[in-house]
């Protein structure tokens, strides 16, 4: 599906990290629009443009709040260059690319809204930095054959273009990458190692934009150029992450490595697809099954369901969506609904809301389900007055207007796991403010990695009465082109 687009050139990721035998790692990570009123246009563009061996599990500390009038995307905080300076990067499992501004670039952003300092990346200010150049493997590996045009001294560079017209252009650099190693229960000690990342030197569009900025995105999607499966390829780590979006108190867990306990059921990721595709097989509304037209779940590139925990909200084709919101509106009848930027549905409403509106259940291939209360699918913008997170996929994208997309509304306070290695992907209801157990690969020690919040969400709410809805715009869906 092409609801939004990259066009890369000379993307794949050479990662080789220091020789550290047997750690986990530790990145801390934040909720991109914590505990920040933002307007529902804002959300809806958020989801738009987005669109010796060691083999350890790398703990990301997570921060920031899934309610959808308070939070947005999720960001890593990383070190780059020597001596190591702090960069806010999105943390998206749409896409593959890492990438930050760097000095000189145009129309990047210089300062955000988020409550976060922006570090623009100087390779000159790094004694472990080199720029790449076109004739070094990565890049050629990453077209069909050598550039024709490339010479010894011509910089590695790529070209990523999104939906809503936004892009960035650049040049690959190598550089040191700092983190956090898991060294036992609840305990890390920074670690390093040499990455090729993308040294971003123009944006356009809302990727220059203050409202939301970041210094990046550190992509975790499943093609051979993401992080983890570079670090995978030099058996750094095991092609296996989770994460646990915690919308009660804020931050949450997401580690990579095995996880071994909770337990997780899981579902076929559907093969040859670019990003975390599922088969659906049935969508189930207060104990009833939806009639829908037999060819909905259809996996094909115009349809399917995709899981991505860089998009905010749920999007659902109209055949879905229309039929799903009048049966949980069944029981309601003598509700007065009301658009919110011609584009959400809200009403007015006092009493015990998973009292009053039906729980949704999505059913996928292996037996695994998703149970979504009215908790979770609604979400209050002042007293008593409610909006329903379910958007319509056609109304937003004419390209992903088949497409069923799933993102935080329905994956908070679940451990979700994706197992690149085995193809699957799956999920359980989970206190995303409890622990998680992981396996260290080298010793077989299971350690406990526990959650996080860079800047605790619940001190930076802002009364809701004066919250304007923010969230949608269809997002980060990455399909790749040379």
């Amino acid at each position: 599906m092409e609801i939004a687009r990259f066009s890369i050139v000379n993307l794949l990721l050479v990662i080789s990290f220091l020789s550290i035998g047997g750690c986990n790692l530790v990145f801390k990570v934040q909720h991109k629009f914590n505990g920040r009123q933002r307007s529902l246009s804002a959300f809806t563009a958020h989801d738009m443009h987005r669109r010796g061996r060691f083999l350890s599990a790398i703990d990301l500390e997570l921060g920031g709040n899934g309610h959808p009038s308070e939070s947005g995307l999720y960001f890593a905080k990383i070190g780059l260059g020597t001596p190591a300076k702090d960069y806010y990067v999105q943390v998206d499992t749409g896409s593959d690319l890492l990438w930050v501004n760097c000095a000189g670039c145009t129309n990047c952003p210089r300062k955000s809204d988020l409550g976060i300092e922006l570090t623009l990346y100087n390779p000159s200010s790094s004694s472990t930095s080199n720029l790449v150049t076109c004739d070094q493997d990565f890049c050629t590996s990453s077209h069909d054959g050598p550039n024709p045009d490339c010479t010894p001294d011509l910089n590695c560079e790529y070209t990523v273009s999104y939906g809503d017209g936004s892009s960035t252009t650049g040049h690959f650099v190598e550089d040191r990458v700092v983190l956090d190693q898991v060294t036992g229960n609840f305990r890390t000690a920074s670690t390093n190692g040499s990455i090729v990342f993308g040294c971003g030197a123009q944006q356009s569009g809302q990727l220059g934009a203050t409202s939301a900025a970041v210094d990046g995105i550190l992509g975790f999607g499943q093609s051979n150029s993401s992080m983890i499966s570079q670090l995978a390829s030099l058996g750094k780590v095991r092609r296996i992450f989770a994460h646990c979006l915690d919308n009660i108190k804020g931050g949450g867990i997401f580690a990579i490595g095995e996880v071994v306990q909770p337990k997780v059921h899981t579902t076929p990721l559907v093969q040859q697809q670019a990003h975390y595709n599922v088969a659906m097989k049935a969508i189930e509304v207060g104990g009833d099954m939806l009639n829908l037209p037999t060819d909905v779940f259809d996996t094909d590139l115009s349809r399917g369901t995709i899981i991505d925990s860089g998009t905010t909200l749920a999007y659902l084709p109209d055949e879905i969506y229309e039929p799903l919101i009048a049966k949980i509106f069944a029981r309601q009848t003598g509700l007065k609904l009301y658009s919110v930027e011609k584009q959400f549905t809200c009403f007015q409403y006092n009493g015990n809301i998973d009292d009053g509106f039906p729980d949704v259940t999505f059913h996928f291939e292996g037996s695994l389900s998703l149970r979504v209360r009215p908790r979770e699918y609604l979400f209050d913008i002042d007293s008593d007055n409610w909006c329903v997170g379910w958007q319509n996929s056609g109304a937003q994208s004419r390209d992903g207007k088949g497409m069923i997309l799933l993102g935080d509304l329905v994956l908070q306070n679940r451990l979700v796991l994706y197992d690149l290695e085995n193809q699957t992907i799956g999920w359980t209801e989970y206190n995303c403010s409890s622990s998680i157990k992981v396996m260290d690969e080298k010793s077989g020690g299971i350690y406990t990695v526990g959650p996080h919040d860079l800047s605790s969400a619940s001190s930076l709410r802002t009364g809701r009465t004066s919250v304007v809805l923010f969230i949608l715009m269809l997002t980060m869906l990455h399909s790749f082109t040379n």
